[in-house]
């Protein structure tokens, strides 16, 4: 299973969120460019960017920062927040970037997650965000009536090469990952699922582990990573690092590039 360190970009910054409320943030470092390059340095093979500005404005507001990490390292990057057309997402894989993570379009706009994935097969995933199973949207601001498991089946349909799933009440708790939500959302599709959310030490990665079978093949670690909770080399050791393209292109009806 693939362990993914998140860096999430607010002003330019690298901060952690508590449950996605803006007003509970903390910096953990003004150079985000040099987390990356510590990541990778540790054995990541590849990065989970959020543009937090973006996600609340509605439009990418931190490509600045996401090009001079997309060219500081040696391997795939995949960024969402803010991604709600198509010229976002297509000037951002111009930069570089592998894969592109979208969120609020999908409840809203499936049309244009059909379109974009025809377009750029297996660089489109989609992100699921949710409180008590129900999707948030618009930056983790507002939660609509649509079921996450529903959603995913759905995306699954209309191409996406995989779902990101994070149970928003742990996210940046340090609580453990919902394993319960993604055992029921893995089990209902056919495409991968990476884990992302309150993932707080070696365990709880080894316990995602379980769901590796299902089809869990990754998970997203976060603020366990800047508080050392988790170090990236042992995590590495303890589960195995998978790589997006040693994913069979037979898995599911879309595998990652």
């Amino acid at each position: 299973m693939e362990v993914i360190p998140a860096i999430d970009l607010l002003e330019g910054r690298c901060v952690r969120l508590y449950q996605g409320d803006y007003a509970q943030s903390e910096v953990f470092d003004d150079n985000p460019v040099a987390v990356a390059r510590q990541w990778v340095d540790q054995g990541a093979t590849c990065l989970h960017l959020v543009d937090l500005d973006g996600a609340k404005a509605g439009q990418p507001m931190n490509q600045m920062a996401i090009e001079a990490i997309v060219r500081a390292v040696d391997v795939p990057v995949q960024v969402g927040g803010g991604l709600r057309d198509r010229q976002s997402v297509a000037e951002l894989l111009k930069l570089g970037v592998q894969r592109v993570i979208l969120g609020t379009v999908a409840v809203e706009q499936p049309d244009l997650v059909a379109q974009l994935s025809q377009e750029f097969p297996s660089q489109i995933v989609v992100g699921i965000d949710a409180r008590n199973g129900k999707v948030a949207t618009r930056g983790w601001l507002e939660t609509s009536e649509v079921e996450a498991v529903q959603l995913a089946q759905q995306m699954a349909e209309l191409g996406v090469a995989a779902i990101i799933y994070t149970d928003i009440h742990r996210d940046g708790t340090l609580q453990g990952p919902n394993r319960e939500a993604l055992r029921e959302l893995a089990s209902a599709i056919t495409i991968p699922v990476i884990a992302s959310g309150g993932v707080s030490s070696v365990t709880d990665l080894l316990n995602l582990l379980t769901l590796e079978p299902i089809g869990v093949t990754g998970a997203i670690v976060g603020r366990a990573l800047y508080t050392g909770n988790i170090e990236l080399k042992e995590a590495i050791r303890a589960v195995g690092q998978g790589r997006w393209q040693d994913i069979p292109p037979d898995f599911g009806s879309s595998a990652f590039a």
